[in-house]
């Protein structure tokens, strides 16, 4: 078999072989797409893409040794809540989208946190009522909400692996007993961030030892995280939520100085992973398929492109501003209406199928047969069987995140969004893992005008997020295999790409790399230090605002035809290797 491994020359200063690579620790790239990337990476058996060096190597040992997509993805999540904590980890949530070579079934998994049973819709709103400032929400143990993602690791697992479940954490086991190299990325962020992590005492001794940040190459060790993962080792992933694990979180959140949270030890002991119905759209000859409610990832991207197929993007090409007016205003359309409707359904009831039908997106993309940038946008009515008077929303979700992106020997596929919500999440540390801040994608206002917030705040209710996990089915088969992190702009991250690929005929490296330009709510967001710029004058003839910013995705992907073409975005440290 060919060993292969996809690096960005600038990360890692030229080539390098295949095992210096999965070593090697790369350094901070701001400036976004135009990097010299060379093309995807190919191989016949299996690939895998993911956000650290580190965590490849674990996930592809599994799949050389003849493991699953899902035993190399609890490899995976196992190395990256070490190697890079501030994204995602044991203390956070997440989804995935799985496609199983034998039966031809697609699958999603909610993986996402709940609110806590104490919670009430003022959580975030102090005494008259009023929204808090978001760091003051975030920082503590009020934004935590009860984890998802060991229970995620271990559901994904009991179905679809067949290596033994303990093995699977050896290599995080032994990375945080002997100690990796701090990454640059995470050296930056800590730097940045400073004073936040400064504000709890176990997170500090960490990542501040001796009041200084870790420093970019210094060895790194976590005994306690090696400690946590035997437990979960020996005695399953119950030793997470039941027993002294749950108590020392549960401690640790109702008692942060200042800022308690309300998460109790039956929160931890309920928590379940739910399995929802995919969301799919056509597009072109493909179907878009993700993850539904409390996602609104799938149903945006969806709605984004379910617009645009009523346009001819190929022609147009990626250089014209009228089809970046198109891509614009089609994602402030579909944001219109996830401000509207989008929520947990097992809450609120979400017109899934409103959204994203023919009829519906066809109405919506009338809306952008001009030549000019809309004046505003506002939601649709989608069609609805239940009563429809909803306040817009305005949370706030910062960017952070991690994606996983593995096809294996067998043909299944699998795609992971992994969080802990903003960096280094709430702050607070235990047992040598962060916990989310999840709680604060929820609306700080239960109402506006009198009118009920759909993501508001309310017992057991999971977040809305914008995490994409997605696969595009070509004729019931995947091809594509794709998410990113990045907040709310995830969304306009997988859209660009999908897009890229599919109608403007990139491959997967150059649609990944390709610079970004993100509309979510008017302003059009264009990539610094790449060609992005150049659409900066042409779009504010059309009528937007803009604003020249990086905008650090971290897409990964996999392009399934005759062989595996791996992609990593040469904005973050990742790499995809396969054979």
């Amino acid at each position: 078999m060919r060993f292969v491994i996809v690096t960005c020359a600038l990360l890692f200063g030229g080539a390098v072989a295949a095992q210096q690579a999965a070593d090697a620790v790369a350094p901070e790239v701001s400036t976004g797409a135009e990097m010299g990337m060379s093309g995807p990476v190919e191989a016949q058996d299996w690939m895998i893409a993911v956000a650290n060096p580190l965590a490849v190597r674990a996930g592809a040992d599994v799949l050389r040794d003849g493991g699953t997509a899902a035993d190399a993805m609890v490899a995976v999540q196992a190395v990256l809540g070490l190697v890079e904590p501030q994204s995602s980890g044991l203390g956070g949530g997440a989804f995935l989208v799985w496609y199983d070579a034998g039966s031809g079934a697609l699958t999603t998994l909610d993986g996402r946190e709940t609110a806590p049973l104490e919670a009430t819709p003022r959580l975030f709103q102090d005494t008259q009522g009023t929204p808090l400032k978001f760091f003051d929400a975030v920082i503590g143990g009020r934004s935590v909400g009860t984890p998802g993602t060991p229970a995620l690791m271990a559901e994904a697992h009991s179905r679809w692996g067949r290596k033994d479940w303990a093995s699977l954490l050896e290599p995080a086991i032994t990375l945080a007993q002997e100690g990796f190299a701090v990454s640059p990325r995470l050296a930056g962020l800590v730097a940045r961030d400073a004073e936040r992590l400064a504000t709890h005492p176990d997170t500090a001794a960490y990542f501040l030892p001796g009041g200084v940040p870790v420093q970019q190459g210094s060895l790194l060790r976590n005994p306690a995280y090696a400690e946590t993962l035997r437990h979960l080792a020996q005695d399953g992933v119950e030793a997470f939520y039941t027993g002294e694990i749950a108590r020392d979180i549960v401690t640790e959140v109702r008692g942060a100085a200042g800022n308690p949270g309300v998460l109790s030890q039956t929160d931890l002991a309920i928590y379940k992973i739910k399995e929802r119905a995919p969301v799919c759209v056509p597009y072109r000859e493909h179907e878009v398929c993700g993850m539904g409610p409390p996602s609104s990832g799938a149903l945006t991207v969806g709605q984004i492109l379910g617009m645009l197929n009523h346009h001819d993007l190929a022609v147009l090409g990626p250089g014209s501003p009228q089809a970046w007016r198109l891509i614009g205003d089609a994602s402030r359309l579909a944001f219109a209406d996830r401000g509207r409707y989008m929520a947990d359904s097992d809450f609120v009831p979400v017109p899934v199928k409103g959204l994203i039908a023919d009829d519906y997106l066809a109405e919506r993309a009338a809306l952008l047969s001009g030549y000019r940038a809309l004046d505003s946008v506002a939601p649709g009515a989608p069609e609805y069987d239940h009563a429809l008077n909803w306040g817009d929303d305005d949370a706030i979700e910062r960017p952070s995140t991690s994606h996983v992106s593995i096809v294996d020997a067998d043909g299944n596929a699998l795609s992971l969004t992994t969080t802990i919500e903003n960096a280094f999440g709430s702050r607070v540390m235990v047992r040598g893992f962060l916990l989310n801040n999840e709680l604060t994608d929820f609306s700080f206002r239960s109402h506006r005008d009198g009118v009920p917030v759909a993501n508001r705040v309310e017992p057991g209710k999971r977040p809305r997020s914008s995490m994409a996990p997605t696969i595009v089915m070509t004729d019931g088969v995947p091809r594509l295999v794709i998410g990113s992190p990045g907040g709310s702009r995830i969304i306009g991250y997988v859209a660009k790409t999908i897009i890229a690929w599919a109608d403007w005929g990139m491959d997967i490296q150059s649609a990944l790399s390709y610079p970004h330009a993100v509309n979510r709510f008017g302003t059009y967001d264009l990539e610094a230090g790449t060609s992005a710029e150049a659409l900066q004058a042409p779009l504010e003839a059309l009528g937007y605002k803009t604003s020249v910013r990086d905008l650090n995705s971290g897409l990964h992907a996999i392009e399934i035809g005759h062989t595996l073409k791996g992609a990593a975005d040469p904005r973050r440290e990742g790499i995809a290797i396969g054979e």
